[in-house]
């Protein structure tokens, strides 16, 4: 894989432009909707996420409010794109099984 350097010192973009926290896998988006889903502070990410070292956090949320609208838009087209998936998928057979047993309403 490609990786283009940027200004922030631990971002990387691919070759998607995409940007990835460097020495991992974890793209920036990623880690912005833990902080989004749970309110985690950059300590409660590390704690949770001890593969990236603070600096590491500290750079992708600095990425993250520089570059807000064009990454929340992204964030929006992941969810959009997931609740298309549930919706074509339908519901799964162990749901239907435990919907007849009167488990789930």
């Amino acid at each position: 894989m490609a990786l283009t350097t940027t200004e922030y010192k631990y971002i990387q973009l691919d070759e998607r432009n995409i940007p990835i926290i460097a020495g991992t896998t974890m793209k920036v988006v990623e880690l912005i909707t833990s902080v989004k889903a749970y309110g985690w502070t950059p300590e409660e990410l590390h704690a949770n996420y001890p593969h990236v070292s603070l600096s590491k956090i500290y750079s992708a949320l600095a990425y993250y409010w520089d570059h807000k609208e064009e990454l929340d838009a992204e964030i929006q087209r992941i969810d959009q794109w997931a609740q298309q998936m549930r919706r074509e998928a339908g519901e799964s057979p162990l749901t239907r099984k435990l919907r007849e047993k009167g488990y789930l309403k």
